[in-house]
C-alpha cells in the first residue's frame, strides 16, 4: 500500500487511510449485519465501510508489519482495521520462525478482547492459535473453552479446524461435549461447522458421537453437523 510515493508503515497512516477508503453506505450495512445494536453480538461495534477482499489486498500489498504496529492497529475501535491487523499478525506468522511464532501466539491470546467478531475469528483462530497448539498441550482450549467469552470459546472451536485436517479429532469432540449446553448461537454453529468437517473425514466418528449427543444438541448446531449427510440420514438424525 502507497500513498504519495511512501510506503505506510505507523499504525496512524494505516488508520488514516483506512478511514479515506470508507464507504458509509456500506459501514451502515456492515453494523446491521453484524448485529451492533443494543444488546447484540456485536453491540457497539464501529464500521467505516470497507468490503473484506479490498482489507485482504492491502495486507497482500504491505511488507510485514512490525508487531507493535499490529498491537496497536488490532486495538482500534473500527471493525476493518482490527480486521487487517488480525490478517497482518496471521501473514507474520505464516512467515515466522518457532520463536516469532509463540510471541504472535501470546499477543493473539493476550489481545482476545479485540478479536471480537465471528469474522475476526474465523479468518485467525485455526492460522495461529491452532497451527501452535498442533504438536503441543492443548490446554489453552479448555480454558477459553470453559471460562472464556462467546469470542473466547469460539476462537477455542475453531482453532480445532488445523487439528481435524490432520484427522486428529479427540479435543475438537471433547470441546463439543463440553459446549452442547452453550447459550449462544454462534457457539452452536461453530460447533456444528467443525463437526460437520470431522464427518468428512470420517463420518463412522461422528455419527458415533450423533448418537450419543445428538439429543442434546442445539438444532442448529445438529443440523450444521448433519449438513452434507445423505437425505435419508439426515432425516433420521432429525427425527431423533
Amino acid at each position: 500500500m502507497v500513498i504519495k510515493n511512501k510506503v505506510i508503515m505507523e499504525a496512524g497512516e494505516i488508520t488514516a487511510h483506512f478511514l479515506e477508503l470508507g464507504d458509509p453506505q456500506i459501514a451502515t450495512h456492515s453494523q446491521r449485519f453484524f448485529k451492533t445494536d443494543t444488546g447484540e453480538y456485536g453491540a457497539g461495534d464501529k464500521f467505516i465501510g470497507i468490503r473484506v477482499p479490498v482489507i485482504r489486498a492491502r495486507v497482500k500489498a504491505l511488507p510485514p508489519l512490525s508487531l507493535d504496529t499490529i498491537s496497536e492497529l488490532i486495538r482500534s475501535e473500527f471493525h476493518e482495521i482490527r480486521l487487517f491487523a488480525t490478517l497482518a499478525l496471521v501473514d507474520n506468522f505464516n512467515r515466522a520462525d518457532e520463536t516469532d511464532r509463540e510471541e504472535i501466539y501470546h499477543l493473539y491470546l493476550e489481545n482476545h478482547a479485540f478479536i471480537n467478531n465471528w469474522d475476526i475469528v474465523d479468518c485467525s483462530a485455526h492460522k495461529i492459535v491452532g497451527p501452535y497448539l498442533l504438536n503441543r498441550p492443548r490446554e489453552t482450549l479448555y480454558k477459553l473453552a470453559g471460562n472464556g467469552t462467546l469470542w473466547q470459546r469460539r476462537i477455542a472451536v475453531i482453532s480445532c479446524f488445523t487439528f481435524i485436517r490432520h484427522d486428529d479429532f479427540d479435543d475438537i469432540l471433547r470441546l463439543s461435549e463440553k459446549l452442547l449446553s452453550d447459550p449462544e448461537d454462534l457457539i452452536h454453529k461453530a460447533v456444528g461447522w467443525m463437526l460437520r468437517e470431522v464427518g468428512k473425514r470420517d463420518r463412522a466418528r461422528l455419527e458415533a458421537f450423533l448418537d450419543q449427543h445428538n439429543k442434546q444438541m442445539p438444532r442448529v448446531m445438529l443440523r450444521y453437523a448433519i449438513e452434507k449427510f445423505p437425505t435419508e440420514l439426515r432425516h433420521h438424525y432429525m427425527k431423533k
